[in-house]
């Protein structure tokens, strides 16, 4: 027989357990709609939430003292489309099938294999509405790799890379589909109303928002209103020019701060529209950068301090060429005002959002969703996190990894170790002092890479 009170406990403990599997079924349960900006050459330096002093991204700010802000989050390599290729897929750039720049002649970028499992080929099967705005670069127009056959409902942008190295093309794609433009027209203000347009057309449901937008990647390029109060700010950068591709640029250094102006009024813009739609505390919004600060078409870095403490800059495995800024908003879920030194990198955002829509991640990714870390849980950690580099201009065979404190560059036989908590800068070169870490490092390195036909090391 069942005492009276042995059935009150039991009732307790079966109430328990339901709150428990409730907790834990609430992400999986709302489908939180996701905007993902994606900013392009953008150093860890460049917000002002980051430290940034010559100029101010109130907006941007916004989702660092309304959200969590991240202080060791990694792109997916020092470069375009293997970042983004990271990105999308959840591989880092041992495994990916795009670890480099790799032209297809006459337009776009070698493609993303059909056989990709992608970040919107997840989420739509999850019951999403996927849509891309921006600079793609992982496929030319119609090939396996277009964004509309890698899961996006609709695209709308540059998709190949070379094109975007003018803000005022003469063509966009809307999916497959060419759109002649004047080459009078910025093209990013085009991309942003396309995407606002996506979010109102999608409001009652469940929705994903890529935007990697241009800026602030070379050229120099913004509207003269944005342009020129920095032209009179900076009168000593007057004489000089700027050209990447399109017209030339005068003073191209005022032209930065006025395109990070630029982006973080449109960022205001995406703020507003979704607390306008009533869709605020059920839109997860996200923020980085696909690499560390350029040093093209007249870009000065180092006036703008644009990687803060960092070494190096874009092209480079140093910390200034890969640790990206990472701020992510959600309203009720996660803590106002926090900061989180997890280390966590592009491949860990397609688990995240596997995580986030309910969705079971794939296997064999190297990603590791970072939900409990948003959401002040215990959080899986990294055994380490690896990218690897090669390109025409740049470090020749370059490989390097992330284990804890300890960073370590390996380039030809010449082996650097770095202590990256304490020395963020990499200004100590510690690898005759460690020969065990170096060793461990080394070991990572060599489970990490799995050699590339395409892309080879050597």
């Amino acid at each position: 027989m069942i005492l009276y009170k042995d059935f009150v406990r039991m009732m307790i403990i079966v109430l328990a357990i339901f709150q428990i599997a409730a907790g834990s079924a609430v992400v999986a349960n709302e489908k939180p709609n996701v905007i993902y900006i994606l900013l392009d050459d953008a150093g860890m330096g460049d917000f002002s939430c980051y430290g940034q002093q010559k100029f101010q991204t109130p907006n941007i700010d916004r989702l660092a003292e309304e959200g969590m802000k991240f202080s060791d989050h990694y792109s997916g390599s020092t470069v375009c489309a293997p970042s983004r290729c990271s990105l999308m897929t959840g591989l880092h750039t041992g495994h990916a099938f795009v670890r480099g720049n790799k032209e297809h002649r006459p337009i776009g970028q070698v493609p993303l294999p059909a056989s990709s499992i992608t970040i919107p080929k997840l989420l739509k099967e999850a019951g999403y509405v996927t849509g891309a705005y921006g600079k793609w670069g992982l496929g030319y127009p119609g090939s396996e790799g277009d964004p509309i056959n890698q899961g996006f409902d609709e695209f709308y942008g540059y998709n190949c890379q070379r094109n975007a190295h003018t803000y005022y093309p003469t063509r966009l794609y809307h999916n497959e589909k060419k759109i002649k433009l004047d080459g009078k027209t910025y093209a990013h203000d085009l991309i942003m109303e396309k995407a606002l347009e996506f979010i109102k057309r999608n409001k009652d449901e469940a929705f994903f928002c890529f935007i990697p937008t241009l800026i602030p990647h070379a050229a120099m390029h913004v509207p003269e209103e944005y342009h020129n109060p920095w032209r009179e700010k900076l009168p000593q950068f007057e004489e000089k020019f700027g050209k990447y591709a399109g017209p030339e640029v005068q003073n191209p250094v005022a032209a930065f701060g006025g395109m990070m102006d630029k982006i973080d009024e449109d960022v205001g813009r995406v703020l507003d529209l979704i607390k306008e739609l009533g869709l605020d505390e059920n839109t997860i919004i996200m923020i980085s950068s696909d690499n560390g600060a350029h040093r093209e078409g007249g870009h000065d870095p180092e006036f703008w301090d644009s990687n803060g403490p960092l070494r190096g800059f874009k092209r480079n495995l140093t910390e200034g060429g890969i640790r990206t800024p990472m701020l992510v908003r959600w309203p009720g879920m996660i803590k106002a005002g926090s900061e989180t030194d997890h280390i966590s990198a592009f491949w860990d955002v397609l688990p995240t959002l596997c995580e986030l829509a309910g969705q079971p991640a794939p296997e064999g990714i190297d990603g590791i969703s970072f939900v409990p870390t948003l959401l002040d849980r215990e959080q899986q950690q990294h055994k380490y996190l690896y990218w690897e580099y090669k390109g025409k201009r740049d470090n020749m065979g370059a490989q390097a990894v992330r284990m804890r404190q300890w960073k370590g560059i390996q380039v030809g036989p010449k082996f650097q170790l770095y202590n990256v908590v304490d020395d963020i800068g990499e200004s100590k070169n510690l690898a005759s002092a460690y020969p065990e870490v170096v060793s461990q490092l080394k070991a990572a390195i060599e489970e990490a890479h799995f050699e590339s036909e395409l892309f080879p090391l050597k």
